[in-house]
């Protein structure tokens, strides 16, 4: 408790005071591969959050027009989105003719920066050329609106054309990283050199800013900053801390290798053996549900375990509170919102060594955290979960919960990001070529 420097209502009226001192109106854009989708919640709360502060805010991405929506906040965000490739062929390459002809020689040092990025790329290099085309739609629609500076989330080809972008029109440009993945292809999406381009980068924790740190040369360190993907208050609305009485963990998350479902079958299947009386819940979907409800059947697991499918923001917070605690045995992450989401709701959470969870998680105070892909270990956490007392349980969600709020407040992290924002609009950046 000694750690938490403000107290849960004095953090609301921080970020209120600072929100109603905020300038009224500035504008940029937000670039997504594919926008809005169940899995980027956490984008539509940061642009609502900056919007809030006075921003305004041009949301753009690539595709994602007919994607299937699970959310109604999503839908409602679909028909705020401007999405480059739905319009087809003829408006990318009219937008590109124009750009070659107001800027020739700009648009020739955007086409050598595109052919560098053929370079040990991991797509074929027809991909390049796309974005280029994509960046000269973009400009075009930057221009219209006055907008001079331009975020996108992930270090993918979002990042690229955002770059080029620059290049086409002197349109700044700022990126967040969010996990491994990036840093890991760090050598085939040429990620050093979108970074060093960018007016700033965020990294969601202090891990993933020492990644980004091993890419770049120490002279470009200062630009990286932490800022933390944030909850928002309706989500976080909650009478009081109140453990759930019920033997039930619960994980949320994609189906997929490193979020390390598969593992967590097996060692249900371990306590299962034990006689041991559990619930477990598996809230998402994915390209693993198939091999993992094909082991859940292989070891008779169907009385304990339940996979729910995608699950809107509700459905979410339900079945979290409806459980003892949440567990995420995750291979690789960044830092996981729903650890956020789980101790906000005054849950404790079971999960792995692994990246920027160790900065959340107190192990043993809000959770239990264990190696990743040990079995043992992981059986250990969910046996000493579900022979933890309620009122010691009830202890570490309150913990939990004043932590999460002080470092994953959304407002107080959208005014970090709007400060950064504000600088970014006041300075230069350097010529891709």
């Amino acid at each position: 408790m000694g750690e938490i420097a403000i107290p849960t209502d004095e953090l609301w009226k921080t970020v209120d005071s600072s929100m109603c001192s905020a300038n009224s109106t500035r504008e940029l854009a937000y670039l997504v591969s594919q926008y809005p989708t169940v899995s980027h919640t956490f984008i539509r709360r940061e642009i609502n959050a900056l919007e809030k502060q006075g921003w305004q805010i041009f949301r753009l991405s690539i595709r994602g027009w007919d994607a299937e929506l699970v959310e109604a906040d999503d839908v409602l965000e679909r028909a705020r989105t401007t999405f480059v490739l739905q319009g087809g062929a003829l408006p990318l390459m009219m937008a590109t003719v124009q750009q070659l002809i107001s800027s020739p020689r700009r648009f020739i040092g955007a086409v050598t920066c595109a052919f560098r990025m053929m370079r040990t790329s991991d797509r074929p290099f027809i991909w390049h050329l796309i974005y280029l085309v994509e960046a000269c739609w973009i400009v075009r629609q930057l221009k219209r609106r006055g907008i001079s500076h331009m975020h996108t989330h992930f270090g993918t080809n979002p990042a690229e054309v955002a770059m080029l972008a620059r290049e086409l029109a002197g349109i700044s440009y700022s990126l967040t990283i969010h996990g491994t993945g990036e840093c890991d292809q760090a050598r085939y999406i040429h990620l050093d050199e979108k970074i060093r381009h960018a007016a700033f980068v965020v990294a969601v924790c202090s891990f993933g800013r020492a990644q980004i740190f091993r890419i770049v040369d120490q002279r470009h360190w200062d630009k990286v900053k932490v800022v933390h993907c944030g909850i928002d208050r309706t989500f976080a609305d909650i009478d009081a801390v109140v453990p759930a009485e019920t033997r039930r963990l619960v994980c949320v998350g994609r189906l997929s290798e490193e979020k390390g479902q598969l593992l967590l079958v097996k060692a249900a299947a371990a306590l299962a053996t034990e006689g041991c009386e559990f619930e477990l819940v598996l809230v998402g979907d994915g390209d693993l549900r198939g091999q993992i409800e094909r082991l859940i059947a292989d070891n008779n697991l169907a009385k304990h375990i339940t996979i729910t499918g995608y699950a809107d923001a509700s459905r979410v917070k339900k079945e979290i509170l409806a459980a003892r605690a949440l567990i995420l045995p995750s291979f690789s992450e960044g830092l996981p919102i729903v650890l956020m989401e789980a101790m906000v709701l005054g849950r404790p959470v079971l999960s792995t060594y692994v990246a920027g969870i160790p900065e959340l998680v107190i192990d043993g105070k809000t959770g239990w955290l264990f190696p990743a892909g040990s079995e043992e270990d992981l059986l250990n956490a969910m046996r000493n979960c579900l022979d933890t007392p309620q009122e010691t349980l009830k202890e570490m969600g309150e913990l939990g919960r004043e932590r999460a709020l002080q470092r994953h407040d959304i407002d107080r992290q959208a005014v970090k990001l709007g400060n950064l924002f504000e600088g970014a609009l006041n300075g230069r950046g350097e010529s891709c070529s």
